[in-house]
């Protein structure tokens, strides 16, 4: 299975994205490394791509995109657009990614489980403990939301029936048909939407499994 992928870069930091896989983005300090983080992670994105009953079975990696870099990549967050992510998405492409970005969540939703309120700290005693991350995580899908065209109160991170609803509702827009163009008006497209969201989930799922004390 080749899987194509678009690097974005800046001089301190680069972020491999697989194109056709929502959440499967990986970040290191050169391009170089962070094609190699991609490729080494696919064993934690298998999950994802079983739940959404997507065959997985990479064994190329193409660059077909050099993106440059957006506004946020400095920081940490893949924030370009490319014109890939402006392709026209059918009905069948939309249930796609809605399903893997909800097996994203469920990802998420399965490592805060079992993982302890409080985690290891980085190596500079620095990192948010589970809650807080999570509480992250809600937040900025709610801004998400918004940019997706959804507009409602900001819910308590501990309702969870407001956060389903939601999802259920960013769930609703992704599955819709797009001929590739922003959603609501805005800036994201559809396929971007996918990508961001179910990075951000995954990207802090995998983190709370890296500082879980094993012992």
């Amino acid at each position: 299975m080749v899987i194509a992928v678009t690097i974005e870069s800046t001089t301190r930091k680069s972020f491999a994205r697989a194109l056709d896989w929502p959440g499967w983005t990986r970040a290191g300090k050169t391009e170089e490394l962070a094609l190699a983080a991609l490729a080494g992670s696919a064993a934690r994105y298998a999950p994802v791509a079983e739940s959404a009953g997507e065959p997985f079975a990479p064994d190329t990696y193409e660059v077909v995109v050099h993106a440059g870099a957006g506004s946020g990549t400095d920081f940490g967050v893949p924030s370009v657009i490319t014109d890939d992510e402006r392709r026209p998405t059918s009905a069948h492409d939309a249930d796609r990614l809605a399903r893997l970005v909800h097996a994203a969540w469920s990802i998420l939703d399965g490592v805060a489980a079992t993982a302890p309120a409080e985690l290891r700290k980085g190596p500079r005693g620095g990192g948010r403990d589970r809650d807080k991350m999570l509480t992250h995580v809600f937040e900025s899908e709610w801004a998400y939301a918004r940019e997706m065209g959804i507009r409602v109160k900001l819910p308590d991170p501990a309702d969870r029936a407001a956060i389903g609803a939601i999802h259920a509702a960013m769930l609703h827009v992704l599955r819709e048909p797009s001929d590739g163009t922003p959603l609501a008006g805005r800036r994201w497209t559809t396929r971007y939407a996918a990508g961001r969201i179910a990075w951000h989930a995954l990207d802090h799922a995998w983190e709370m499994e890296d500082r879980t004390d094993s012992g």
